[in-house]
């Protein structure tokens, strides 16, 4: 991964699950493409490390955050519910309400399925802009890209209907670009797919300067 970037980077607090894959590697490709970067514990192999420390560095090391507290059913193994998403988005309005200097300027997103079904489970973000997506991948780049673009204030930033056409078509190359790597789209680490989305992007972009 590349050196760390405060303005650009965007932590991403999400269900890792193959129930959620799908949205997550749409919510990847789409920060990627709206020129930011995307930021995750996955990133971090360093077994050393504990997960705690590795949340709270890359909290520290981003302006913006991505939280999807979607995911709130019951484990099937535990019968318990995960409170992963929830606790991280916390560290993240802490260090934002407690921190010093630039901290104090984070930005942040949380998304759910269904509007207002937060106020169930989670009553003490009411207030705040809860955005929902409905599962579906259209909805989610359609949320992460207006958010990108308001909260940067950046005019740069592509329509979300031109992102959603740019990553039907990088999911269809994906294989094709992982046989030539040698690897496996089901095998893919978060930091294989960041770094061949980001590499697709930056071709498409160079293919469109030239037209």
């Amino acid at each position: 991964m590349a050196r760390s970037n405060y303005a650009t980077d965007v932590f991403i607090n999400c269900p890792f699950d193959s129930k959620y894959k799908v949205l997550f590697d749409a919510i990847v490709f789409s920060v990627f493409y709206c020129g930011f970067r995307a930021r995750c514990t996955l990133e971090i192999g360093d077994s050393a490390q504990v997960r705690i420390e590795k949340i709270f560095t890359i909290i520290s090391e981003c302006k913006y955050g991505l939280h999807d507290i979607s995911q709130t059913g019951f484990d099937r193994r535990t019968n318990l519910p995960r409170f992963n998403m929830p606790f991280e988005l916390g560290v993240f309005l802490a260090v934002k309400r407690f921190g010093m200097g630039k901290q104090k300027g984070k930005m942040c997103l949380i998304v759910d399925t269904e509007p207002y079904r937060y106020r169930k489970f989670i009553s003490d973000i009411a207030g705040q802009d809860i955005q929902s997506h409905g599962g579906k991948v259209g909805n989610v780049i359609r949320v992460v890209r207006n958010w990108l673009s308001d909260s940067s204030r950046r005019k740069t930033v592509p329509g979300g209907k031109e992102i959603n056409q740019r990553y039907q078509r990088f999911s269809q190359d994906l294989p094709k670009i992982c046989k030539e790597l040698k690897l496996q789209v089901s095998e893919l680490t978060f930091n294989d797919y960041a770094n061949i989305a980001s590499a697709w992007i930056r071709k498409i972009d160079l293919l469109r300067r030239k037209e």
